[in-house]
């Protein structure tokens, strides 16, 4: 198996490399993407290494696809081989995990229209005025879309990314 991670500068720390850790705890393959290959920085300043450009991924060699969120999103729902990513992930119905402002991205892929979801508060009007069915809970689960609202709902978003995958 393999997942891939969408990350960029500004990243939430912990909401990339807890999923990154957790997948690879699984034994699945796990690649970083962002706007350019080489290394991004998160909120708190750790850094990890793109493994690929967006414009380079095949999303049909991956199983599972994980949003990161903090200030990442922000640039990330500006590039569009990004949004095809997700699109592609919706359109075969694969797993994709989003946590705190990860679901800015589903909203510029015109993904989440209908779909239950949670967020971030500080995004929740957007997500709501993109037609998502908004619940504040750790963790919502629709079909193949897990949510979560911050790093306090890791637990629940890691077990719950980990359920949808191995289905």
């Amino acid at each position: 198996m393999k997942a891939l991670i969408f990350g960029a500068d500004g990243f939430e720390d912990l909401e990339l490399f807890y999923p990154y850790h957790r997948l690879k705890e699984e034994g699945i393959t796990t690649h970083i993407a962002s706007m350019k290959k080489g290394p991004i920085k998160g909120k708190q300043g750790y850094e990890i290494n793109a493994d690929v450009a967006f414009k380079d991924v095949n999303p049909a060699d991956y199983d599972i696809l994980v949003i990161s969120g903090g200030k990442g999103p922000e640039k990330m729902r500006l590039d569009e081989s990004a949004l095809e990513i997700v699109r592609h992930f919706f359109k075969e119905n694969k797993p994709v995990a989003a946590i705190c402002h990860g679901p800015q991205v589903l909203i510029s892929a015109g993904v989440i229209k209908g779909r239950k979801a949670t967020c971030w508060i500080g995004i929740r009007d957007d997500i709501i005025a993109a037609g998502a069915l908004y619940e504040d809970k750790e963790v919502v689960i629709d079909g193949n879309l897990v949510s979560s609202r911050s790093p306090a709902d890791l637990h629940a978003f890691g077990r719950e990314m980990i359920k949808l995958l191995s289905k």
